[in-house]
């Protein structure tokens, strides 16, 4: 690093420390452990986000359309496995911050277990119900094609996805974010360059894409175990990870299989609520058309990718959270959960500002002149929606890393069920038309993060952990 680059972060840190977000001393650990995480959170969202484009290109607004419902599907799969990895993060970050680390390692082959039972019927759901799965949202014939063609193609990519989101969180909680930013940022640049050439250079289309998922999300498996299994890797400075899988006996311990149990179960619901409003959210869309589908679509997407900086600053939440109360420090978890929150926010509140300038620009790329005003304005409504992730992220980090996931979940629920969906639903039947879409993409973030926000400034988080110390295991 040169010195120009060093007084640069010197700057940013102290001016951070004197608005009072982060203090200097935890800024540098938070952004150590966070930015690998952005850079992964980025490189895997940007994977559907140019699915999405080089459809749009080759297929048209019928392609797109299909592909956003084939996604809301795969989007069932990422929040199941980000739901139990939470439960994993959760466990491992305390017992590896508590000197634990068989039994953290214990932790990770109990997850593994867990995500081969939940993926394996879910891909076969999957490859043999993917027409009457699409057909559920009654769109045009042509598009519900186009939607089960990728659900078909990308069904084996389900057991790939979960078992890297189960290694991925392993790797968050011993403090190591390098190792898979470089399997699945390395696995998202394949998974373009192989779609691309499906794609355009054998006209396969929707099912170019899939297969490019499969494929590249088979790769990133493939890499993340060999550390997982303790191996090096002696290259790019990626790591063996120091809670491997227990290759032999005892596999299970029942209490600890409880906790994972029972600190997952909230944690998948609260994701899978985040997941699920997807469907009715389409179905109101196409009842405008698959024009409004898209659009929609584009705009989700594009928040996705702003929500890579989540990816990083919520897990690190969880992590050096995790870790603090494992070393029974309370208040420096307090301290790090506070500035990050702050940090988030932003970051956020930064990125959304320009892209709300360029959201036109933006939209083009996925759409024609046709359909781009109404994308840019779904592209605008969509940033400034993302700072309510930046809280809710950030927050429901926090409390992860202690592993209290019950009221997260009902955050969940109430935001995107009570508020956003209602909201959706009145431009069916009232004079709002599509501007209840905006209405829920704002609700559906701004509800859920106030309402983690007053939990975690609440404590009762730091009860809630003490159940899952080390040291509740010796008393």
């Amino acid at each position: 690093m040169t010195g120009r680059e060093t007084d640069a972060i010197e700057y940013v840190t102290s001016a951070l420390e004197r608005l009072g977000i982060i203090d200097a001393e935890r800024f540098r650990p938070t952004v150590d452990l966070a930015w690998p995480r952005i850079v992964t959170g980025f490189a895997i969202m940007s994977k559907q986000t140019a699915d999405l484009a080089m459809v749009g290109i080759a297929v048209g607004t019928a392609g797109t359309a299909g592909l956003a419902y084939a996604l809301a599907f795969w989007e069932i799969v990422t929040m199941l496995g980000l739901g139990l990895a939470g439960g994993t993060i959760s466990l491992v970050s305390q017992n590896y911050g508590g000197e634990e680390t068989g039994r953290a390692s214990l932790v990770v082959t109990q997850s593994v277990l867990l995500a081969v039972g939940i993926a394996l019927p879910l891909a076969a759901a999957f490859l043999l119900f993917a027409d009457p799965l699409i057909g559920l949202f009654d769109a045009e014939p042509e598009s519900i094609a186009h939607g089960a063609t990728y659900l078909t193609f990308v069904a084996p990519a389900v057991l790939f996805e979960l078992l890297n989101l189960i290694a991925s969180r392993t790797y968050t909680g011993v403090g190591d974010t390098f190792t898979e930013m470089v399997a699945r940022a390395g696995g998202a640049a394949l998974n373009i360059l192989i779609s691309g050439l499906l794609i355009f250079g054998f006209g396969l289309g929707v099912a170019g894409a899939a297969i490019g998922t499969t494929l590249s999300t088979g790769f990133v498996t493939v890499v993340l175990a060999w550390g997982m299994v303790g191996r090096s890797y002696g290259v790019l400075g990626m790591e063996s990870s120091p809670v491997p899988l227990a290759r032999s006996g005892p596999w299970l311990e029942p209490t600890l299989l409880a906790q994972i149990v029972e600190i997952s179960a909230p944690e998948i619901g609260r994701r899978l609520a985040q997941g699920i409003v997807v469907f009715p959210l389409l179905w109101v869309a196409g009842s405008f058309g698959p024009v409004v589908v898209t659009a929609l679509e584009v705009g989700r997407r594009v928040r996705a990718l702003i929500n890579s900086v989540n990816w990083g600053l919520s897990l690190a939440a969880s992590s050096l959270v995790g870790q603090r109360l494992g070393a029974n420090d309370e208040d420096g978890a307090d301290a790090y959960g506070t500035g990050i929150i702050r940090l988030s926010a932003l970051c956020y509140a930064a990125i959304a500002v320009l892209v709300v300038v360029f959201a036109e620009p933006i939209a083009s790329l996925f759409v024609g002149p046709d359909g781009r005003a109404l994308a840019g304005a779904f592209v605008a409504v969509g940033a400034v929606s993302s700072i309510g992730f930046s809280i809710d992220g950030a927050a429901s980090g926090a409390l992860l890393g202690a592993g209290d996931t019950r009221w997260p979940f009902v955050a969940s629920l109430v935001g995107r069920y009570g508020f956003a969906l209602p909201a959706a639903a009145l431009g069916l039947v009232t004079a709002l038309d599509i501007t209840g879409l905006y209405l829920a993409l704002l609700l559906e973030t701004a509800v859920p993060g106030g309402i983690n926000y007053w939990l975690f400034h609440s404590g009762r988080w730091k009860v809630v952990s003490r159940r899952y110390r080390p040291s509740s295991e010796a008393s």
